[in-house]
């Protein structure tokens, strides 16, 4: 940790040098945690969309990153929304069948995290379930959370504030949508808007 915070700090020092204050603007993340405070991205991704932007968003931080993995992992059949038949739209139709049980549900050391970005595609309008599993199964109490999905037409309409429903605890901010082609740019656009 102390060789990562000497290393930017060598970098911002070059970069001011080299490039002024609008280079240090563009390429140090702007979502920097606090001292202490260490910063996670949690997310849950079916087909590599929301992982894109999870990279992204833990490169841009610095962050510690978890990937959600379903204990009986959903395969391309089972992600079929068009198909009554499939997993998930069983899912949908019966929510007592939603609860899915996850191979990691509380991350190592969750007590050390102060920021906590929390990513998901949307389904129906919502998180996908995996995602209200592991917030169920966690306190939030003294973290900032940061809600962030992708989808390829959805909004992020009130997916973040059920969550935040459901978790009962922390700050939870409003968040954002991607869309499935979601870019670098995207992502340090948004952390930039972050900032105080």
């Amino acid at each position: 940790m102390k060789t990562m915070k000497k290393a930017l700090a060598m970098m911002m020092t070059l970069m001011l040098a080299l490039g002024g204050a609008s280079a240090l603007a563009e390429s140090v993340p702007t979502q920097a945690p606090a001292a202490g405070d260490k910063v996670l991205v949690v997310y849950f991704s079916a087909t590599g969309n929301t992982e894109t932007a999870a990279n992204y968003i833990a490169a841009a931080t610095g962050a510690d990153v978890l990937k959600l993995e379903p204990v009986q992992p959903y395969t391309d059949e089972d992600l079929n929304w068009t198909n009554e038949s499939s997993r998930v739209s069983r899912e949908y139709a019966d929510e007592s069948l939603r609860q899915v049980e996850l191979t990691i549900s509380t991350p190592e050391n969750w007590d050390e995290y102060g920021t906590v970005y929390i990513g998901y595609p949307i389904w129906w309008g919502i998180a996908a379930w995996p995602v209200s599993t592991f917030v169920q199964a966690n306190d939030f109490a003294g973290k900032t959370v940061i809600p962030f999905c992708t989808s390829s037409s959805s909004g992020l309409g009130e997916s973040g504030a059920l969550l935040a429903e459901l978790a009962g605890t922390g700050e939870w901010l409003e968040g954002v949508r991607f869309s499935s082609r979601v870019t670098e740019e995207d992502v340090q656009e948004w952390l930039a808007s972050l900032a105080p």
